[in-house]
Parts: structure tokens; sequence; C-alpha cells
């Protein structure tokens, strides 16, 4: 019997990991600095960045924690397709958090724009810029440091290290999550200072009411995309691909089909035909296609 290996986990899963450890902890600390400056100045967009700079800290240590259980379960007999999604269960989890605390920013910031609250200007400023330099030093832990291999593996499983943070969900999320916190960040910085000079004092309300705008939607979008891995959920460009390079030639017909992901750029595929040619044939025609890392023939 041939053992196969079920590590789907991606090339740069263990990078992934450091890196993110080291954003967790520098996010952390000026999350609380935003919280308790916003509080203390009565700023709600420097409350707002704070929040969601704290949705990001909690979405970031659920990828540490889910990279950490991977690597350790990965030769788990108990997870038959290897353990490559259990990152997109920490996403649906965060993205879950994440959207209860968009809608405790919404509420809180509309029934700011009722009434006009003091806010400390300048202080609140000041933290908002020294938040947008972490997002900053964040993105740039984040992005950058990857490079590709490839190659190939005997028994019928074809693996292809290409696999940046691009083809790692819960990296590419936090990524971005980093940028969108950074725009929030940006917003806040206006609003005070748009406060301060021109007394828009009204405007800092409706910042926060964005930023939680802001929130909900990269909530909702996280949750679609990792519910959809989750439930194993087809990607119809690559099953067409699959389908093209099965029946190109004309000599079998597919009669049964299923592609779906079991990790960060690699999918599974279990392909019934009928008609004259070997598995072997099928395999070598289906080679080109990298993404495919298990893939099962059955020939009648």
């Amino acid at each position: 019997m041939v053992s196969h290996d079920h590590d789907y986990l991606g090339h740069h899963h263990d990078e992934n990991a450091r890196r993110t450890r080291w954003v967790v902890w520098l996010s952390a600390g000026m999350m609380v600095a935003e919280i308790v400056a916003g509080w203390l100045t009565g700023s709600m967009a420097l409350l707002a960045d704070g929040f969601h700079m704290a949705t990001h800290v909690g979405a970031l240590g659920l990828a540490a924690l889910a990279y950490s259980y991977a690597r350790r379960n990965v030769g788990n007999p108990r997870y038959g397709w290897g353990t490559g999604k259990v990152g997109e269960l920490a996403a649906f989890a965060s993205a879950l958090v994440l959207g209860i605390v968009s809608l405790g920013i919404a509420v809180e910031s509309i029934m700011r724009l009722g009434e006009h609250h003091p806010v400390a200007f300048g202080d609140a400023t000041l933290v908002a810029v020294l938040g947008l330099l972490v997002n900053f030093a964040s993105a740039a832990l984040l992005g950058g440091g990857h490079h590709h291999h490839g190659s190939r593996h005997d028994h019928g499983h074809a693996h292809d290290h290409d696999h940046a943070h691009g083809d790692d969900a819960n990296m590419r999320a936090a990524y971005l999550h980093v940028l969108a916190d950074a725009l929030t960040s940006v917003m806040a910085i206006a609003a005070l200072l748009a406060g301060r000079y021109l007394g828009w004092w009204w405007l800092d309300p409706l910042t926060g009411f964005i930023g939680a705008v802001v929130i909900a939607r990269w909530s909702w979008t996280l949750m679609r995309d990792a519910s959809a891995v989750l439930l194993d959920a087809t990607d119809p460009a690559l099953a067409a691909r699959v389908r093209a390079c099965v029946e190109g030639a004309g000599d079998v017909q597919i009669l049964d089909m299923h592609v779906w992901r079991i990790g960060p750029g690699a999918h599974a595929a279990i392909v019934e035909v009928r008609g004259t040619v070997t598995s072997a044939t099928l395999r070598q025609r289906l080679s080109p296609i990298p993404a495919l890392a298990h893939v099962t023939i059955e020939v009648h």
C-alpha cells in the first residue's frame, strides 16, 4: 500500500505563522493605546480605529493559533485530508466576532451624532498617527519576504510550492485587513484635524460610523469566502479546466467529478470517467494544473 503525505499547509506556513505572531504583539500594544486614548479624549473615531485594530488582533490571534494547531496535527490520522483548512475555520470564527464589533461601533457612532461630545483633538491625533505607523509596520511584516519554489512528488500527488501569502487565505485576509485598518486610521486623523481647525465635530462620529461599515464589509467578505471553503464549494474555473484537460482529446466522457479545496493553493479532485484510456494517462493530462494536490481517477 502506498502511503500518501497529506501535508497541504502550504510552503510558507511556518514563515507566515512567525510573521503573524510578531504582528499580533505589535498590534496588541497599539490597540490598547488607541482604545484608552479614545476613551480619555472622547474621540469616537479613535475608539473606532482602536476597536478595528482589536478585531485585527483577534483575527490574527486566531490565525496564529490555527497555524500552530495545523502544524502540530499535520500527521494526525483523524484528519483524512490533513489540516490545511484549519485556517479557514479560524477565519470564519473571527468574521463572526468582527460583525458583532462593527455593530457596536455603528450604534455608538449614531448616538454621538445626535449630541456634541468634547474631544481632545491634539492628543487623539497623536495616537491616531502612531496607530497608522503601526499599521504600516504590520503590512511590511505580513507582505514581505516570500519567494517561490516549484517541485513535484510521485505517487499520484502533484504539489506545487508556489505559495506566497496570496494562496494562504488567512495571510491574505490579514494583510488586506491591515491595509483597511490603515485606511481607518487616515480617516480618523482627517476627522480629528477637521474638528480641531474647522469645528466640524460631527465628522468624528461620522468617521466612526464609516469605520464600522468597513469592518462589517470585511467581516462579511471573510465569512463568505471561508464558508465556501469549509463547505467544499467548487471553483468553477478550476473545475472547467479539469474537465477540459480530461475530455479534451475526445476519448473519454466524465461521469462524475468533484473538485474542492483542501489547503492553501491545494485542491483535491475525484474524477470518474468512461473510456479506453488508463488512469496514468489521465493523470498526465492533469499534471499541468499545479493546484491539484490530490487526484483520484476511476475508469470504466
